[in-house]
């Protein structure tokens, strides 16, 4: 069976960046399953299994505009230090939810000096070109439930 739309498929993976850093792997857990054509996994990686079957292995490179997408400067701000009350041990690297206009949004603080702490609503990876190693585990059709709640069960 290839991968379509509409199939589940199971992949082992390592992603590195452009220096060859390992930032994520299925090496030693389950392989990844998802329902195929639904969005779940970034478009450049997913067109890059179309059509494959089971027992294939590529190397794919996903540039940031099919990955997680170029880096904003306008998702980087300077916040005061006061909006953080309540929020015990601010650190570099902590994952918070932001309130905008648009709802609640992820963001990582990336800096904070003095009185100001940097946050930014990119995503960790955008702007990084991925290098995939991956191999098909299996490809089978989804059922009408998995198909009509866009992912595996």
């Amino acid at each position: 069976m290839q991968v379509a739309n509409n199939t589940i498929v199971e992949i082992h993976y390592t992603l590195k960046n452009d220096e060859g850093e390992t930032l994520d792997s299925s090496e030693g857990r389950e392989p990844l399953a998802f329902l195929f054509g639904s969005g779940s996994i970034i478009s450049g990686l997913e067109s890059a299994l179309d059509g494959k079957s089971i027992g294939d292995k590529l190397d794919v490179v996903v540039e940031p505009e099919d990955g997680y997408g170029v880096h904003q400067e306008t998702a980087v701000q300077q916040v005061p230090i006061s909006a953080f009350q309540g929020i015990d041990n601010l650190q570099v690297g902590m994952q918070l939810q932001a309130q905008t206009e648009r709802g609640v949004i992820p963001v990582r603080v990336t800096a904070i000096e003095n009185d100001t702490v940097t946050i930014d609503a990119n995503h960790a990876l955008a702007g990084v070109r991925l290098h995939f190693a991956v191999s098909i585990e299996n490809v089978r059709e989804a059922t009408d439930e998995e198909a009509s709640h866009g992912h595996t069960h």
